[in-house]
């Protein structure tokens, strides 16, 4: 009989939902092989939150402190955990997690590591840098969950090369997303747009590195020349006082909305004629994936995290906080044939299909997880 590889996927927060990527991971590793336990250092689901579609979930219950500097509790606990599992492989996000993992593995010599990383920049403190390659082993590794993180982790003096550094393209269930999705009569009318309006549309959290004061900014300074335009802005934050004061300064009511956090977001998106990303930092920036979905022309700021992709799909790139730069190719985007920016999201979507599947996703881990464990006792 073929025995099970027993896997666990560690993670620093709770925060499981339908688009989350390590729920992903889970669903490309069929039961009848892969025993998969997923476990979370810190929160655990309420009463009417998601949990994960691993067979097994496990929650320290760890607070924040304890999870920073020398995490002799958490190293204790998870060494327990790991020790009475035998686990075969074991995948960390995020540095914290992987940096456990890693410390571990030079007691426990697990078969096989993954590491994670979702953004840029979590190997740029030299501490981190000499930590890593001093812990680093032949078992690990590494995933960049697009071309930029890969090239980041390349570029980070951590001993990661090509030969244990691959790219996975973050990824949505697009056919999830299509389904979700109301038609545009509808979506715009639960929204209350008028039909006619030429909107142009963001999704994401009000906190200043969502970019979305620049956006304000230039959408005032086009408001004469594009009468029919209007924007619309999706979700709630501590920025929102200071966008609502933007839109009061410069005359926008009426023409900018912030209807704040909606269930489900992704179901609006087909109220919206472009989908724009203002945001100055990315890690996985799903929110521009799920524009797509919806066949939108798609804009965003020229971040590493973004710039590959609007270069591959045939989106329009501004420099990131800088208005005259949004500006000018929001101007260019507004100004277009609906008829052209229709192509274009047509274009992207095609894009989207062939990059981002969630189909490809699964099957590129389970690939890559399979290659890992091949010389295993099966």
């Amino acid at each position: 009989m073929t025995r099970r590889f027993k896997v666990l996927q560690l993670q620093n927060r709770y925060n499981v939902s339908a688009a989350d990527l390590a729920e992903q991971i889970v669903k490309a590793l069929p039961g009848e092989r892969y025993e998969v336990t997923t476990a979370f250092l810190r929160g655990r689901p309420s009463a009417d939150e998601p949990h994960s579609c691993a067979p097994r979930s496990v929650y320290f219950g760890f607070s924040q402190a304890a999870t920073k500097g020398m995490r002799l509790r958490v190293l204790w606990a998870l060494y327990r955990h790991c020790r009475e599992n035998d686990y075969d492989l074991v995948i960390g996000h995020r540095f914290k997690p992987i940096n456990l993992l890693m410390l571990l593995n030079r007691v426990l010599r697990f078969p096989a590591c993954v590491g994670v990383l979702h953004g840029l920049g979590e190997f740029d403190r030299r501490y981190r840098q000499w930590v890593t390659r001093g812990l680093l082993t032949g078992q690990w590794r590494f995933v960049g969950v697009s071309r930029a993180v890969r090239e980041d982790l390349l570029g980070s003096s951590c001993g990661m090369e090509p030969g244990n550094t691959v790219q996975i393209n973050n990824a949505i269930d697009i056919e999830r997303s299509e389904a979700l999705q109301l038609d545009r009569g509808e979506a715009r009318a639960r929204l209350g747009l008028e039909a006619s309006a030429l909107i142009v549309g963001t999704i994401g959290r009000l906190v200043p590195v969502k970019g979305h004061i620049y956006l304000l900014e230039a959408f005032a300074r086009l408001k004469q020349e594009f009468p029919a335009a209007q924007l619309v802005i999706i979700g709630d934050g501590r920025c929102r006082a200071e966008l609502q004061a933007c839109i009061d300064q410069q005359g926008l009511q009426g023409r900018v909305h912030l209807p704040g956090t909606l269930d489900d977001a992704l179901q609006y998106v087909k109220a919206f004629d472009i989908f724009i990303m203002p945001s100055l930092s990315e890690g996985l920036p799903l929110a521009l994936l799920e524009g797509m979905s919806g066949r939108l022309p798609v804009m965003g700021a020229s971040i590493d995290s973004l710039k590959p992709i609007l270069q591959d799909c045939g989106g329009l790139m501004f420099e990131p906080a800088d208005v005259p730069s949004l500006e000018r190719q929001l101007r260019n985007m507004l100004g277009q044939p609906a008829e052209a920016r229709e192509a274009m999201g047509r274009r992207a979507y095609d894009y989207l299909r062939g990059s981002h599947a969630v189909e490809d996703f699964r099957r590129h881990y389970r690939e890559l997880i399979e290659r890992m464990l091949e010389r295993r006792d099966v």
